[in-house]
């Protein structure tokens, strides 16, 4: 798991698999990353949640990277890095152009991502993106300080075991995304998320996701906030 003091990073690709592959290697690597399937999903995240530096995609339905990019610059100096299968040199001038620190051809080594993100951070200046409003989550009565990883109730503080604690902090960085049961098993780790090969293990993330609802639903049976996706994992819904 990545330390506390590690930087935040923001991959915003319309690609599930795309998302939750660089999600899991750039984890693997010591990054924390929260994920958005759109423009308009990252602007949601990007107004309540600081980043050290953002990997877009070039090609979204919608409002594409480019345009994102040109409109995170109007307000932002926060370090961007796009990702896009138009590599020719018109291309990479135009992603400079519209404000980018770096653009990487699709497809790529991971490794050189990893490699490139690094080098635009010993780059910058420190610098993060102001969040328009104290980075806490509302879940239904529940408030989560994503800062200081804690749920509370009013002003009473919710225990929450360390595995609790650890899924808690994972899907509050990733509002409204889907996480598949392999992904949480693998951001815990495979001791922690239990034994008796993969199944044994995606099993325990389900005992461990019921513990967690019990203490932010009013009705676990029911949940309004930690919701299943059938056939594709869990998904914190927030306020």
């Amino acid at each position: 798991m990545p330390e506390d003091t590690a930087p935040h990073l923001l991959v915003v690709d319309d690609d599930a698999r795309i998302r939750s592959l660089l999600q899991k290697y750039l984890m693997r690597n010591g990054f924390w990353v929260t994920t958005a399937r759109d423009a308009a999903h990252a602007r949601r995240v990007l107004s309540g949640l600081a980043f050290d530096l953002l990997v877009l995609d070039v090609m979204m339905p919608g409002e594409d990277g480019m345009a994102l990019t040109r409109a995170i610059r109007q307000g932002s100096s926060v370090p961007i890095l796009l990702l896009t299968a138009r590599g020719a040199p018109d291309d990479r001038i135009d992603g400079l152009e519209a404000g980018a620190d770096d653009y990487l051809p699709k497809p790529f080594e991971p490794r050189e991502l990893v490699l490139r993100i690094n080098a635009i951070l010993r780059r910058s200046p420190g610098e993060v993106t102001e969040p328009a409003r104290p980075q806490v989550l509302f879940i239904g009565p529940l408030r989560y300080d994503l800062d200081k990883g804690v749920l509370k109730r009013g002003d009473d503080p919710i225990r929450l075991t360390q595995t609790e604690a650890a899924l808690m902090r994972l899907f509050a960085q990733n509002p409204g995304e889907v996480l598949s049961r392999e992904a949480l098993v693998d951001y815990l780790g495979r001791d922690r998320a239990g034994h008796g090969g993969e199944v044994g293990q995606e099993r325990a993330v389900d005992v461990q996701i019921t513990r967690l609802r019990r203490k932010i639903e009013s009705d676990p049976k029911s949940p309004r906030h930690l919701q299943t996706v059938r056939g594709a994992g869990y998904m914190l819904v927030v306020e």
